[in-house]
């Protein structure tokens, strides 16, 4: 039997502990039911301080929980600049918590609050890796469906172990399941002339010459869309530069969704191909004819699915028909992209449980979520 006190949680110190603290989750998690583990690589520029956009306004620490020399947790506590100019409790996050043993999670949050709590932070919400522009939650829905670009697999067993520990339900995140094809098609039916009725609409994909300003364009659009909602942290010009960067090997232009309204900017989303689809086979860490294979599967563009990641609407259409129906002309553009992309599913997340009329529009097509993340809170005293 294990016992919390045999645990200890450190600080991670040098660069082989952060190696380790980036690959730990697909060694804690292997062989479990629905788990596929993400490239190294991937998780290395979300998380190294070189690397990660992120540290360009915040700070981390990162901590690991061992026992017996062996590592059996992770956990990160950060400060975003961002979050603290918006005022409201001085408000800092914890994230990357993975572990298999519910008895870590206690000990690994009360380092994380610890080090927040002596510097000033009067609340602690989470997990978030690294804000809400990363991976957001705490899995508690969908362990075993297809695993998703950006979006974390945690064990039944964590999200109840976090409340045990005295944090409280902040929020849920909701993904939703779209196939592609004439029923989704016929389940968003618009009139065909409803572009005609509601002014000149235009929609485009991504200049592949002016992805610079294509970028900004999505910036702004999406930083306007989110201001003051839940959580939200403004995307920075380098955060989508480097968004951009690394989808350059698989970027299309019909990813890249922008509706224009008297050919002003107004609407804009961005998909992003599964990577899960071709790595899911290959590990964390491919071998040579691993990455021979990747290599090959990237020209190829072989992908069944993807995800939204990034979908807004200016807040100058608010309150009026606009602002209700390109959310529908946009997923109808990304449907008849499907015939020549060659996703045959999109998955939609992360959906606030709170915005309603979001989650209306969505469940006309795909009426329950199948992923359901959860966020939590504390207030320290």
């Amino acid at each position: 039997m294990s016992f919390p006190t045999q645990i200890t949680v450190s600080p991670v110190s040098g660069s082989r502990q952060l190696s380790l603290f980036i690959k730990l989750p697909r060694k804690l998690y292997d062989g479990l039911p629905g788990y596929l583990p993400p490239l190294d690589m991937e998780e290395r520029s979300m998380l190294s301080p070189r690397k990660a956009p992120f540290f360009e306004h915040g700070f981390a620490c990162y901590f690991l929980a061992w026992r017996n020399g062996k590592p059996i947790g992770r956990i990160s506590a950060q400060i975003d600049a961002l979050v603290l100019q918006q005022g409201g409790p001085r408000t800092g996050f914890f994230g990357a918590l993975d572990t298999a043993e519910p008895a870590c999670v206690p000990l690994l949050l009360e380092a994380a609050t610890a080090w927040l709590k002596t510097r000033g932070i009067e609340r602690i919400r989470g997990p978030w890796t690294l804000n809400s522009n990363g991976q957001s939650g705490v899995m508690i829905e969908g362990q075993t469906e297809m695993s998703m670009i950006g979006t974390p697999w945690h064990p039944a067993t964590l999200a109840p172990a976090i409340e045990q520990a005295g944090f409280s339900k902040a929020m849920d995140l909701l993904s939703y399941r779209m196939e592609t094809g004439p029923k989704a098609e016929q389940a968003n039916q618009i009139p065909a002339n409803l572009r005609e009725r509601l002014g000149k609409i235009t929609m485009r994909g991504l200049r592949l010459t002016h992805i610079a300003e294509d970028a900004e364009i999505l910036r702004e659009i999406y930083n306007d869309a989110w201001a003051d909602t839940w959580g939200n942290v403004p995307l920075t010009s380098n955060e989508v530069a480097s968004l951009l960067k690394a989808l350059k090997p698989v970027l299309r232009p019909e990813q890249y969704v922008l509706a224009e309204v008297e050919g002003e900017p107004a609407a804009i989303a961005l998909v992003i191909p599964n990577m899960f689809d071709i790595s899911g086979d290959l590990g964390g860490a491919p071998s040579p004819l691993g990455w021979l294979k990747l290599g090959s599967r990237i020209l190829k563009h072989d992908f069944h699915s993807a995800r939204v990641v990034l979908l807004g609407v200016r807040k100058k259409y608010m309150g009026t028909a606009l602002r209700a129906m390109l959310p529908v002309l946009i997923i109808d553009e990304l449907m008849h992209r499907g015939h020549v992309l060659p996703y045959r599913t999109i998955e939609l997340g992360w959906v606030l449980e709170t915005h309603q009329g979001l989650r209306n529009l969505i469940e006309r097509i795909s009426p329950t979520p199948y992923k359901r993340h959860r966020m939590f809170e504390k207030i320290l005293p």
